[in-house]
C-alpha cells in the first residue's frame, strides 16, 4: 500500500515531469499554442494543462498574448544561457553576423545523450520571411542536418557512449565524406537544413547550421562561410 508521502511525492514527480514536458511543447512549436493544443499535447484534462500553465506562468517561463496564447518567456533565456556560457558567448556575435550575411536563421546546436539541442540561434530581419528556430528544441541525433554533423565528429568511442552504438550511420559517414551534412523535411516538412561540426575541448559534441525554404543555389559558399563561422567561435572560445 502507497503511504500518503509516497503518493504526494510520486505526483509531485508527475505534475513536475509535465510542466517540463510543457516546455518542451512550446519550444518544439512553430507558433504560440492553446491551451487546448497544450493539453492535448500533455494528454491531460484542459484543468489539469490549465494549472500547470498558471505555475510556469507565476515563473515567468511561459506568457499568454491577449488572444490567450501560450509562448515561452523571456525568463527562459537567462536560464539558457547557463547552458554552456563559454560557447553561448563565443557563438552568439558570429552566428547574428552570419544569419546576416546568408540572409538565413542560424544556430548552434549540442548533443545531449541521443538528441540535439538548439542553443543558441538567430534570425536576419534583413529578408521577406524566415525559420522560427526556438533555443531549447531538441530532436533525435539521426533526424537533421545538425545531427548528422555531430555525429560526424564523433569518435568510435564517443558512439558508444553516446548512443550505445560505435558503428557510424549511413547520413553520418556521408557527412564526414563531404565535410557537412545536408537534409530535407527531416526535421521540418519543406525546410533544408545545411551544417557542419563544431567541436571544443570541454564542451559537448556541437555543429552550427542554417535553415533555409530550399536548397541554395551556391551551396557550396554556405559551407565555407558555416566552416569560418565554427572556426571563428573555436578561436572566440574562452
Amino acid at each position: 500500500m502507497t503511504s500518503a508521502s509516497e503518493a504526494g511525492t510520486t505526483a509531485g514527480s508527475q505534475t513536475l515531469s509535465r510542466g517540463l514536458r510543457a516546455l518542451e511543447l512550446l519550444a518544439e512549436a512553430e507558433s504560440p499554442m492553446s491551451i487546448a493544443d497544450l493539453a492535448a499535447g500533455l494528454e491531460v484534462h484542459r484543468s489539469n494543462a490549465y494549472r500547470i500553465l498558471r505555475t510556469l506562468e507565476q515563473h515567468r517561463f511561459v506568457a499568454r498574448d491577449e488572444a490567450g496564447l501560450i509562448r515561452l518567456g523571456p525568463k527562459l533565456t537567462v536560464l539558457a544561457r547557463g547552458v554552456a556560457p563559454a560557447l553561448h558567448t563565443a557563438a552568439m556575435p558570429v552566428i547574428t553576423e552570419l544569419a546576416y550575411e546568408l540572409g538565413m536563421t542560424t544556430f548552434v546546436t549540442v548533443l545531449d545523450a541521443d538528441e540535439v539541442v538548439t542553443l543558441v540561434t538567430a534570425e536576419p530581419s534583413n529578408v521577406a520571411a524566415t525559420i522560427a528556430r526556438n533555443p531549447g528544441v531538441r530532436h533525435p541525433l539521426h533526424r537533421g542536418a545538425p545531427g548528422h554533423a555531430i555525429e560526424s565528429s564523433l569518435t568510435r568511442a564517443e558512439r558508444k557512449a553516446y548512443l550505445g552504438d560505435p558503428e557510424m550511420s549511413r547520413a553520418g559517414s556521408e557527412a564526414r565524406r563531404k565535410g557537412y551534412a545536408l537534409s530535407r523535411a527531416e526535421v521540418i516538412d519543406d525546410v533544408t537544413g545545411i551544417a557542419v561540426p563544431l567541436r571544443i575541448a570541454g564542451e559537448p559534441p556541437a555543429a552550427i547550421a542554417v535553415v533555409h525554404f530550399k536548397v541554395p543555389e551556391t551551396i557550396g559558399e554556405v559551407v565555407d562561410a558555416l566552416q569560418e563561422a565554427a572556426e571563428r567561435i573555436a578561436q572566440s572560445y574562452r
